[in-house]
């Protein structure tokens, strides 16, 4: 990020992209976002802000007053100015890597200006999204509402009756990790490292929650979803692939693993992969589903604003005697004392030991004579 000759002039590389999700991989620190992102939310933001960008430019609304989404807020707040421009011209006129300079809403490329916005005000966004708080009854009562019709539409997923085919993943008596690259992920997963290491539960990433799994040292048994957001690397690590499909048999991430020659799984399903991916769990036998990354409270539900989270939110009453949020088990579990330490601590004693005898000369006649018999016995002097 470089500073122009004003002391609002932001300079730094184009990085345009209609899907956030996808763009956040290829984005650097110092690069300016250009976003399509209608009411932007948490998760983004937090990758947004992880990675560093100079400033971030938002072709839709990023708030649209709906609801109080997260994302503008975390944005301003880490002072990284976003600007909200009118429509989505920008993604015609600039190319990959165009430096641009960003000035009190003014996007510029060479000095000619190419595009117009409204430069988000820290404390307007603050007000703002305090009201939002205040006012959020409406969005309670559509999400009420859609849960409602999930009920009826979806009774197949609720009551059980899904078909699933034969995995090679064993998941019976044992603790299954579904990973999904969402609140907190990476941090969850660090935190669950002693979990991991003494329990060795099954490793299921929903789609990119995959990679994630892979970043933090661990390899997955599983991957669900519509194979979009994971890398090939990822997805020929050597795990079994569940394409999730819809509930007429489409399934648009078949052709990718076939492309890439990959034996895979098809379930057809109403609701989201990682509904799906507990379902399994739940289905075959798990003792206990910890959820890692997934969305846990109201406000985080209504934040994600998809038409599928209310079909998250009845997943989860439905195995919820065996469901648990990655934080809780970080608060409650008490790791079992590793190798590592009770190897150093016998090393360091065995150590004393030794030093205690040698310094003594009758201990040390003692483990001579004893040293000596100990040859006679197995033949070697």
């Amino acid at each position: 990020m470089g500073v122009g000759p004003g002391p609002r002039t932001i300079i730094g590389n184009a990085r345009p992209g209609r899907r956030t999700k996808v763009l956040v991989k290829r984005l650097k620190k110092g690069d300016i976002a250009v976003l399509d992102h209608h009411d932007l939310d948490r998760v983004s933001a937090e990758d947004l802000i992880r990675i560093g960008v100079a400033a971030v430019l938002n072709c839709q609304r990023s708030t649209s007053g709906r609801y109080p989404n997260m994302g503008p807020l975390l944005l301003v707040q880490a002072g990284i100015p976003l600007v909200d421009l009118p429509d989505d011209h920008l993604f015609s006129v600039l190319r990959d890597g165009d430096p641009i300079a960003v000035e009190d809403g003014r996007v510029l490329r060479e000095g000619e200006l190419v595009a117009q916005g409204i430069v988000q005000d820290p404390q307007l966004v603050r007000q703002a999204t305090e009201e939002r708080r205040r006012q959020i009854g409406e969005a309670l009562e559509s999400f009420a509402h859609n849960t409602i019709e999930h009920m009826r539409e979806e009774r197949e997923l609720l009551a059980g009756r899904i078909d699933l085919p034969q995995f090679d993943t064993d998941f019976r008596d044992r603790p299954a990790l579904v990973v999904v690259r969402g609140v907190d992920h990476q941090r969850d997963l660090r935190a669950l490292r002693p979990f991991i290491r003494d329990t060795r539960p099954v490793l299921v990433g929903v789609d990119g929650g995959a990679g994630a799994i892979l970043e933090a040292g661990f390899k997955p048994d599983m991957i669900v979803g519509d194979m979009d957001s994971a890398d090939a690397a990822t997805l020929g690590c050597g795990c079994e692939l569940v394409v999730h499909a819809y509930p007429d048999g489409r399934s648009p991430g078949q052709g990718r693993l076939e492309q890439l020659g990959l034996d895979y799984k098809v379930v057809p399903a109403p609701g989201t992969s990682q509904d799906v991916a507990m379902l399994v769990a739940a289905e075959k036998g798990a003792q206990l589903i910890v959820s890692v990354g997934s969305h846990f409270n109201l406000v985080e539900f209504l934040d994600k604003n998809r038409r599928g989270m209310s079909s998250t939110f009845l997943t989860r009453l439905r195995i919820g005697e065996i469901l648990i949020d990655a934080k809780g088990v970080s608060r409650l579990y008490r790791p079992a004392p590793g190798y590592r330490p009770v190897l150093a601590m016998l090393g360091v004693g065995l150590a004393a030991l030794v030093a205690i005898v040698w310094a003594t000369p009758g201990l040390r006649e003692v483990a001579q004579l004893l040293w000596l018999k100990l040859k006679l016995l197995l033949g070697l002097g």
